[in-house]
């Protein structure tokens, strides 16, 4: 007897009823079937929305740098899967640019300008968020000069090999960080954004949502037992994550403080089992390296 396969996951679904990533073949039902086609994203960061609308949700977001696949482009908005998460959605076209070349730096302060010269006084053209990536073809004095033309200042940077090993001190670095459904830059981060942002710079692959986050991460620890909890391990809740700085202090990004914030690990359960997402549904324990 065989069983029907699972539902595929939309989020990570490149399929619509019109179109459909040509790999999808035989497994989804499509009107026709493309080929993704390589591209980066070229604006400092960019909403992915769950349709080709403005006044669309915003599910998450993609940052200079990041590697997608597009498979269609219409009306301004661009159908993509973002590779390093597989997220599938809506971005605008004009936030994408060539696949090549591929970054070479990362930055590694919360945020830096992007200057037309390599001067602190001329006016800035923008700025980029922690983690995001980018070409540099030379360097003039204290300035990486980008594939763009535009220029970073190179201490706030960082070799694309770079990675933080204490994914749990990227988090703490953000730390006031105002709470953005769908963020996942340092303007604005989610709850999952927090824990994706901090292990990927840790060279970590990780998922981009909570639940998904639940089920691939780290290894699971015995449920219930909150006093055997360390550094860098997860709590989660149904609809809600967070990351412990020690055995006591709970890190995360959530409504009711509208910010990431610090607080002991008993306090937000209660609160969060009376206001919110319920009990804890696991605990799992996440190691660098």
């Amino acid at each position: 007897m065989t069983h029907p396969a699972p539902p595929r996951d939309p989020r990570l679904t490149p399929a619509r009823p019109d179109l459909a990533d040509v790999a999808l073949r035989g497994l989804v039902e499509a009107a026709s079937y493309v080929e993704g086609v390589p591209h980066r994203v070229s604006a400092p960061s960019a909403p992915l929305r769950r349709a080709p609308s403005s006044d669309s949700g915003i599910d998450t977001e993609a940052v200079m740098g990041d590697a997608v696949s597009v498979y269609e482009v219409k009306d301004g908005f661009a159908y993509v899967q973002l590779r390093h998460d597989g997220y599938v959605g809506y971005l605008p076209a004009d936030a994408l640019g060539r696949a090549e070349p591929e970054p070479t730096y990362r930055v590694r302060a919360l945020r830096t300008f992007l200057y037309p010269a390599p001067d602190l006084k001329r006016p800035n053209r923008g700025h980029l968020g922690l983690g995001a990536a980018m070409s540099a073809e030379g360097q003039e004095g204290e300035y990486l000069r980008l594939e763009s033309g535009l220029y970073v200042f190179a201490p706030h940077c960082e070799p694309i090999a770079w990675r933080e090993p204490d994914f749990a001190a990227t988090a703490e670095r953000l730390v006031g960080t105002p709470y953005l459904w769908g963020g996942r830059t340092s303007l604005g981060l989610d709850c999952s954004g927090l824990v994706q942002l901090a292990l990927e710079l840790a060279g970590l692959p990780c998922p981009r949502d909570a639940d998904q986050q639940e089920r691939a991460l780290g290894q699971p620890l015995p449920p219930g037992d909150l006093g055997s909890l360390c550094r860098g391990d997860l709590v989660f809740w149904r609809g809600h994550v967070g990351l412990m700085l020690d055995g006591e202090r709970l890190i995360h990004a959530n409504g009711h403080h509208m910010a990431v914030a610090v607080e002991p690990l008993a306090v937000a359960v209660a609160r969060i089992r009376e206001k919110s997402y319920g009990p804890v549904t696991s605990l799992r324990r996440v190691t660098a390296g």
